[in-house]
């Protein structure tokens, strides 16, 4: 780790400890642009070690000409049970206000905000019978946790500070790319890991390879656009003439559009899932940012039927990191709101 950064270097990722800005320092350095990696956690990536809402340590950072900035650090899901609500607020809220603030006040090029499709929450969660629920940039977001509501308020304040403060800014709502197992026990007991996250490519998971290249292209793209919001997902093979049949039968769906995945499927012993009851939508960005998505469901199933990987080379380099200094016995994190703590 360098104790100081030299003044040419002009590029910040915030997180870069974890899963996204690790991924965007390897990335950026690979490529020869200066960037400067910060984050609470010291890492091979992670250039200055301190907090987003200490202000004097955002001073020292911002002392170094910085041009752009690409927000990715946050408390995540996996945390809601073992962190306050309080340390939500001062990390995801408090933390992206002082950023916007010395981005601001030092007039930097490009800000890009890494958000969530939690933020839909409840959106996401259709009456019984009705059809899966197709997931755009329209859909007014209903937080249902406090990381939802959190990421929600700093997108508000992303979103006042590009009109108010004339920053120019761009939110991501990325869907799932974390490569840690699912937080439910049910999909646990019935899936395995490979095959529950190949399933979700078709709807609600995007690889990490394709999110790093979206926060790369909507850092270009800032100074034009002024001010966006997208969702992040690898680009969906269903329509909305398809979300009644998701939700009762998406096999029959996935095997109309994929002739060759019942097989291929046999052979793994892997199945899908008995409903699909979302849909995120990726097309604006793909539209607003010439974002090229190359690790779709389709990619990834003619990869499985060779016995390799579906993952990108990135994805696998950076592999799993977990979210906690603790091992849980009731999976990868606790979800239950009574949880004591122990491990």
């Amino acid at each position: 780790m360098r104790d100081q950064v030299e003044v040419a270097m002009t590029i910040v990722v915030t997180g870069s400890a974890g899963h996204l800005g690790e991924a965007l320092m390897r990335v950026l350095r690979h490529s020869n642009r200066r960037a400067v990696g910060i984050d609470i956690k010291p890492s091979s990536y992670t250039d200055l070690v301190g907090s987003i809402s200490d202000q004097d340590f955002l001073g020292s950072v911002f002392r170094g000409g910085i041009q752009s900035i690409i927000h990715t650090a946050t408390l995540h899901k996996p945390h809601v049970v073992t962190h306050s609500h309080q340390e939500f607020v001062d990390t995801n809220i408090t933390g992206t206000l002082c950023l916007l603030e010395a981005a601001a006040e030092t007039g930097i090029e490009s800000f890009v905000f890494t958000s969530t499709t939690s933020t839909f929450g409840s959106a996401l969660t259709p009456a019984p019978g009705a059809p899966a629920a197709w997931i755009n940039e329209e859909v007014v977001a209903i937080p249902k946790n406090i990381y939802a509501a959190t990421k929600l308020g700093a997108e508000h304040l992303c979103e006042m500070f590009a009109y108010r403060r004339k920053l120019s800014l761009i939110i991501l709502r990325t869907s799932r790319f974390f490569p840690e197992e699912d937080d439910s026990v049910a999909v646990r007991n019935r899936f395995s890991l490979d095959n529950a996250q190949l399933n979700e490519l078709l709807y609600r998971r995007v690889d990490l390879d394709d999110v790093v290249q979206a926060h790369l292209l909507a850092l270009e793209r800032a100074p034009q656009l002024r001010f966006g919001r997208y969702i992040i997902s690898a680009p969906t093979p269903f329509r909305k003439s398809d979300l009644l049949q998701l939700r009762q039968q998406p096999a029959v769906v996935v095997q109309r559009l994929f002739p060759d995945a019942e097989e291929i499927y046999a052979r793994k012993g892997w199945s899908m899932f008995d409903e699909i009851d979302r849909v995120y939508v990726s097309q604006r960005a793909i539209s607003a940012l010439g974002w090229r998505p190359r690790w779709n469901f389709a990619r990834a199933l003619r990869l499985v039927q060779n016995d390799e990987d579906f993952r990108s080379p990135l994805a696998r380099a950076i592999g799993s990191k977990g979210y906690h200094d603790v091992e849980f016995l009731e999976g990868p994190y606790p979800v239950d709101a009574q949880w004591t703590g122990k491990t």
